[in-house]
């Protein structure tokens, strides 16, 4: 595991509910502006990945905290590099 991955994981326990929330806000937001660069809908984007419609409006919305396992399968179908989406 790199150290700016654990660093990242460390921080993450320290932070505020409201950090929390300006985070996946900011996450939300670099899903569907790189889904909109791509020109696909929230359901292509879904069967890319192999999730539901419903999980990626949730995601681009904030609604939902996705998984690591998750974040590398967002990232691959919006044909990113992990750190792309995450930064």
């Amino acid at each position: 595991m790199s150290v700016v991955l654990l660093s990242t994981i460390m921080y993450h326990f320290q932070m505020k509910k409201e950090q929390k929330q300006l985070l996946l806000e900011h996450l939300a937001n670099s899903i569907k502006k790189r889904r909109l660069q791509l020109n696909i809908s929230q359901e292509k984007l879904a069967e890319k990945c192999g999730f539901d419609r419903t999980y990626i409006s949730m995601l681009e919305r904030a609604k939902r905290n996705p998984s690591f396992l998750n974040l590398v399968k967002l990232s691959k179908g919006l044909e990113l590099k992990l750190n792309e989406l995450l930064s």
